[in-house]
Parts: structure tokens; C-alpha cells; sequence
């Protein structure tokens, strides 16, 4: 091997390294909060999972298994069913007020068009328990909406802690994360498709089921896991709005950290609720690139 020939490989070398030692100083931060933060937490919680509750809280670090076999309780059962249902609910109706919502945005002329979307997304820029307190006002008893149907001769009705408070709430709370990728879903889809369907005959009607929707069907579904995957899993509008009657799985697995002090089957029902929205996700990805 002549000496030009160990140089160049020396600098190839060199510059492998700088590259290397280039990606991790930018890739670093990023890394070290994602382990920090999410993997090391992750692998805790999971860990717990196979342990055993001491008599009076804690961990007992024995292996076992029957936190897993709990979770076929029908009792816990109940309760992801019932999550299931409100937050099943609470996407459907977002989608039926969000897909029109979108579908208009997107008919607006340009500057028009950024004015709604900011109006979409200013309810984020208040903080959210602010949010969920001021429907308590709005629902409760003597608020603004019986005072309006008292004025009308209709109510007094019990709004409050009831299953449609929670899903008015879900609904309120997550319906901008269903109308913003349905918007970008539409605001890509050619016009000149639905001219051609209107030029070939078919009505307004017609023309939606035939091409408008199929071609949005990627935000449909990207708006719809948007939705139900925060509702199946939150615990704040179940307590406020629902005064605690409603109990659903992020309800169960915080009572069961504080309350209980069973943190091995809270983790085991923490991760199953993880394992449900990642198979969730998977399907909206695999979705999304056949599409």
C-alpha cells in the first residue's frame, strides 16, 4: 500500500468522524430528551408492571403476572368500554361538525382563509382547565344557558356530570386537531376532479361520495385519531364535567397511583393504554400510505 493511498483513506476517516460528531451534536439535545424523559420513564413504568403491590402501597419486587390477568376484570372491562363509547362519540360528532367546518375554510378567498384558521386555533392559546371551568358557567344551574332557556320558559335542565357533558367538553377541547387536517386534506384535493365528475353529469351529491371524500380520506382518518386518541385517555373533563359519575381509563389508572397506591397495576393498565394507541397509530400510518 503506498503512503498516497493510507492518506486518502486517513481523510475519508477524518471526515466520517466529523460527520458523525456533526449529527450528534445537533442530534444530542433531542436524543437526551427523548431518553431522559420518555424512554427511562417508559421502561419504569413498564417495569413496574411485573411486580407485586405491598399491603400498604408501594412496590414488592417479586415477579408476577397477575396484574396482566386483572385487566380482563370484568369490572376494568366497564370502564374501557365506557371510555371507549365517550370517546367514540365525542370523534363522530367532531367529524360531523368538523368535515363542513374544513370544507368551507377551504371555499374561503385567501385572506379569508387565514382569518378562520386562526379563529380554529385560538381556543389553544388559553389554558385548557380555563377552558373546561368556564363550560361549568356556562352548564351549571343558574348559568348563562338556563338563564337564556328560563327567559324562554323552557328548563331548568341538568347539563352538568352527565355522560353528554364530557363529550361536549371532549368535543370542544379537541375538535380544532379534527378540522386542521381535514382543511389540508381539501385544500389539496384538485378542483378541475370536481369539475370533471360535474361536467360528466353527476350531482353535488354524487360527486362528494364519489370523489371528494375518498380523496380526503387520509385526513379523515389522520382527524378522527387526532380526536379519539386525547378523549380515550383523559381524566380532567371526565372529573369537571362529569363530576366524577363517569369514570373513564385515565380516571382509572390516576386513582389508581393516588388513590390505591397500586402503581403496579396502574402502570399495567398505563401500558396496555399505550399498546391500544400505538396499534391505533400504526393503523392510521399504514392507512395513510396506501392512500
Amino acid at each position: 500500500m503506498t503512503r498516497s493511498t493510507v492518506s486518502g483513506a486517513t481523510a475519508i476517516s477524518r471526515s466520517r468522524r466529523s460527520r458523525v460528531l456533526g449529527r450528534l451534536v445537533f442530534l444530542g439535545p433531542g436524543l437526551t430528551y427523548l431518553i431522559v424523559l420518555l424512554l427511562i420513564p417508559l421502561v419504569l413504568v413498564l417495569s413496574y408492571a411485573f411486580f407485586r403491590r405491598g399491603r400498604f402501597g408501594g412496590v414488592i419486587y417479586e415477579l408476577t403476572g397477575e396484574n396482566f390477568t386483572r385487566l380482563v376484570d370484568p369490572l376494568y372491562l366497564d370502564v374501557v368500554l365506557g371510555s371507549l363509547k365517550l370517546a367514540t362519540a365525542a370523534t363522530l360528532i367532531a367529524l360531523l361538525f368538523g368535515y363542513p367546518t374544513a370544507y368551507l375554510i377551504a371555499r374561503l378567498p385567501a385572506k379569508w382563509k387565514t382569518i378562520a384558521l386562526i379563529a380554529i386555533v385560538l381556543p389553544f392559546w388559553t389554558n385548557f382547565l380555563i377552558r373546561i371551568y368556564a363550560w361549568i358557567v356556562l352548564l351549571s344551574g343558574p348559568g348563562l344557558v338556563n338563564t337564556l332557556l328560563g327567559k324562554l320558559g323552557l328548563g331548568p335542565f341538568e347539563f352538568l356530570y352527565n355522560d353528554g357533558a364530557i363529550v361536549t367538553g371532549l368535543i370542544y377541547s379537541y375538535l380544532p386537531l379534527m378540522v386542521l387536517p381535514l382543511y389540508a386534506a381539501i385544500e389539496k384535493l384538485d378542483p378541475q376532479l370536481r369539475e370533471a365528475s360535474a361536467n360528466l353529469g353527476a350531482k353535488p351529491a354524487r360527486t362528494f361520495v364519489s370523489v371528494t371524500l375518498p380523496l380526503t380520506l387520509p385526513g379523515v382518518i389522520t382527524g378522527c385519531m387526532f380526536v379519539f386518541v386525547p378523549s380515550f385517555g383523559n381524566f380532567v373533563i371526565p372529573e369537571l364535567l362529569g363530576g366524577g359519575r363517569s369514570i373513564m381509563v385515565g380516571n382509572l389508572i390516576r386513582d389508581q397511583f393516588l388513590t390505591a397506591r397500586d402503581w403496579p397495576f396502574g402502570a399495567t393498565l398505563a401500558m396496555a393504554l399505550i399498546a391500544v394507541l400505538i396499534v391505533l397509530l400504526l393503523l392510521q400510518a399504514w392507512s395513510a400510505r396506501r392512500a
